[in-house]
């Protein structure tokens, strides 16, 4: 039986896959803060949860900012 040999992906291939994981978490954290948001404004007495979900979404947020930069800086040293 022949081998299987796992195929090498391309610098754009590893860069399409990794737009579309961390376009994820951009999404993601923008619906939690906008969810935050209107917790706020139409729920008067959950203003605490809404706060919680805004910090949450901004939390998100910047693991997405960290992971993108520590990928674009290992991307551009290649």
């Amino acid at each position: 039986m022949a081998k299987q040999m796992k195929r090498q992906m391309t610098h754009e291939e590893e860069f399409d896959i990794m737009k579309l994981v961390l376009d994820k978490f951009l999404w993601l954290g923008v619906g939690i803060m906008a969810f935050g948001f209107y917790k706020m404004i139409t729920f008067k007495e959950s203003l605490g949860y809404g706060l919680l979900l805004l910090a949450a979404g901004a939390i998100l947020l910047m693991i997405f900012m960290i992971i993108l930069v520590k990928e674009y800086s290992f991307l551009g040293r290649k």
